[in-house]
C-alpha cells in the first residue's frame, strides 16, 4: 500500500510537469493567445509575467507545485477569479453525475451479468450480450442527443438541459450509466461463469441450498473483486468522461467548465481542471484497493 501511495504521488508530480510543459509546446505565443490579437505588446507582456511564462520551465513547475501545496491553482485568465474556487464550485455537479451514472451501471450491469451467466448460451444470454455491445459502441454525445429528442422533446417528461431540478439529473446520468452498464455486465458474466464452474459451487448445490442463495451469496460474492476493479475504473473514467455529457446537457460541472476554458484559452483553469481529474482518478483507485479487503478479507494490501 505504501508503494501504491508513493506511485500515486509520483504520478501526480508527472501530471503537473506535463501540464506545465504542454503550455511551452503549444504553437504560437500563449500570452498572445490569451490576450487576443488586438491586445498591445505591453498587455501581452503583462499577461506573460502574470502567468510566469517568462521564466524557465523548471521555475514554472516549482511554482505550480508550491501554489498547489497551498491550495492555490492560480487565477483564471478569463474571469479573474481563483481557479480553486471555481473548481470547487463546479466539482459537486460532476461528482453527483458520476455517482448516479456509476450506481445505474453497477445495479443494472450486475443484474444483467448474473442473468446472462445463469442462462448461459440461451436467447437471454445472447440478448444481454447484444445489449452490452450496443452500450459500448454508442458514442456518449449521440446517445445523449437521442435521449433528449425522445424523452425531453417528444415525450416532455424530463428537462432537456440545465440543473434546475432533480429530474435534470436523469438523462445525463443515464447517458453516462449506459456505458458502465455494458462494461460491468460483461465482466460480471465472465467472472460468474468461471466461479459457477468451480468445485465448491457443486458442493454447495449438493447440500441442497436454494439456487438463488448459491448464485447471489456464494458465486457473486466470490467473483466480486474483479468486478469491483472495473467499477472503480469506471467511476474514475466517468468523472473525466463527463466532459461531453455535460456539454450536451448544459450541465454546470467541471467538464463544461473545461470546454469553456479551452475555447477561451484559459490555461490556468485548464491546468487546474485536468490536475483535479487526475487526482480524483488516483484517489478513486486507492479507495477501490481499500475496498478489496472489505469484499475479500483474504486480500492483504500490505504484502
Amino acid at each position: 500500500m505504501t508503494r501504491r501511495l508513493v506511485a500515486s504521488v509520483i504520478t501526480l508530480l508527472g501530471v503537473g510537469l506535463v501540464l506545465v510543459g504542454l503550455i511551452q509546446l503549444l504553437p504560437g505565443d500563449p500570452a498572445r493567445m490569451i490576450a487576443g490579437m488586438e491586445a498591445t505588446q505591453a498587455e501581452v507582456e503583462r499577461i506573460r509575467r502574470q502567468l510566469g511564462l517568462d521564466e524557465p520551465i523548471i521555475v514554472q513547475y516549482w511554482r505550480f507545485l508550491e501554489h498547489l501545496m497551498n491550495g492555490n491553482m492560480g487565477v483564471s485568465a478569463r474571469t479573474g477569479s481563483p481557479v480553486t474556487e471555481e473548481i470547487m464550485a463546479r466539482l459537486p455537479f460532476t461528482v453527483e453525475l458520476a455517482v448516479l451514472g456509476t450506481l445505474f451501471g453497477v445495479v443494472v450491469g450486475i443484474l444483467l451479468g448474473v442473468i446472462a451467466a445463469t442462462h448461459k448460451d440461451s436467447w437471454i444470454d445472447s440478448l444481454v450480450s447484444a445489449v452490452g455491445v450496443m452500450g459500448i459502441s454508442m458514442p456518449v454525445y449521440w446517445l445523449g442527443i437521442l435521449l433528449i429528442v425522445v424523452f425531453a422533446v417528444n415525450l416532455k417528461v424530463v428537462p432537456a438541459s440545465g440543473a434546475a431540478s432533480l429530474s435534470s439529473l436523469i438523462l445525463p446520468s443515464l447517458t453516462l450509466g449506459v456505458f458502465s452498464t455494458a462494461i460491468v455486465s460483461r465482466m460480471t458474466r465472465s467472472n460468474m461463469l468461471e466461479v459457477l464452474g468451480r468445485d465448491y459451487i457443486r458442493t454447495v448445490r449438493a447440500k441442497g441450498l436454494v439456487e438463488r442463495v448459491v448464485v447471489y451469496k456464494h458465486a457473486l460474492r466470490n467473483s466480486f473483486v474483479p468486478i469491483l476493479t472495473v467499477i472503480g475504473l469506471q467511476f474514475g473514467t466517468l468523472l473525466g468522461g463527463a466532459v461531453l455529457t455535460e456539454s450536451v446537457f448544459a450541465w454546470p460541472g467541471l467538464g463544461r467548465l473545461l470546454i469553456d476554458s479551452i475555447n477561451a484559452r484559459d490555461f490556468p483553469m485548464v491546468q487546474g481542471i485536468v490536475f483535479t481529474f487526475a487526482a480524483m482518478f488516483i484517489v478513486v483507485n486507492i479507495i477501490t484497493d481499500l475496498l478489496y479487503t472489505v469484499v475479500d478479507p483474504r486480500v492483504n494490501l500490505y504484502d
